[in-house]
């Protein structure tokens, strides 16, 4: 149920708006001035406020400067009731960020028109907002799984390194002995360790391969949902 709050001094004023809005099923608080209607608006954070601009203690202009410094009420829509709307008072206002004006005396229609077009305002603002925030968040939880793909592939990459370097010691060592090799067998014992070792260096590079394909983000996201692929896992294996 939109929650609308109504700050008027005039006590018959303030009750028949109380009985219009009740009547449309709008639920309603009331504040006889702006010192008390600021107070409710922070307490019960309204969907909108009707707030006369001539009051006591608080008028219209200073209530509504203080609740768009508040950050619980800043966006709340509010439509200001006045028994004149010279150009300077509008401009005022507006500049404070009010969102509409109701002269007096005013029908219950104008009120009710006016109420429903700042609401529909609000409501497709809080949309483009939503919108706005999901697609946010779409994009950073794209950055974050882009970042862990990197440290991943890092971590990989690491170990990668380290693996080849292994085959081609050992190619060189067997080179050189193979150099230097008196004797048949020998020669055969070395060109078997060449062998062995190249393979295993290909092996190596073919796994390098099969991973860039893996770890793209489509194929990384579903390997993180069934828990195939960690980054601490994955931070491991490379320590």
């Amino acid at each position: 149920m939109v929650k609308i709050l109504v700050i008027e001094d005039d006590a018959l004023v303030r009750e028949n708006i109380q009985e219009i809005l009740e009547l449309e099923d709008f639920a309603t608080i009331t504040a006889a001035d702006g010192f008390l209607g600021l107070q409710l608006a922070k307490a019960e954070i309204p969907d909108l406020i009707i707030c006369d601009v001539m009051m006591p203690r608080l008028d219209g202009y200073g209530l509504l400067a203080a609740l768009r410094q508040n950050a619980t009420t800043n966006s709340i829509p509010l439509i200001f009731l006045t028994a004149k709307a010279d150009r300077s008072e509008l401009r005022q206002g507006m500049e404070l960020g009010a969102d509409d004006y109701l002269t007096k005396p005013f029908t219950p229609s104008e009120l009710l028109r006016a109420i429903a077009a700042r609401l529909e305002k609000q409501t497709n603002v809080m949309q483009h907002y939503s919108q706005e925030r999901h697609r946010v968040e779409k994009l950073q939880r794209k950055i974050q799984e882009s970042q862990k793909i990197a440290h991943i592939k890092e971590n990989l990459l690491k170990k990668l390194s380290q693996d080849l370097r292994d085959p081609v010691s050992n190619i060189n060592m067997a080179i050189y002995l193979l150099k230097n090799s008196t004797s048949p067998a020998e020669r055969d014992r070395y060109i078997n360790i060449l062998q062995n070792e190249c393979a295993r260096e290909i092996a190596l590079l073919n796994e390098v391969s099969n991973l860039q394909e893996l770890l793209s983000p489509e194929k990384a996201k579903v390997l993180y949902q069934f828990k195939l692929l960690s980054e601490d896992k994955q931070r491991k294996k490379g320590n």
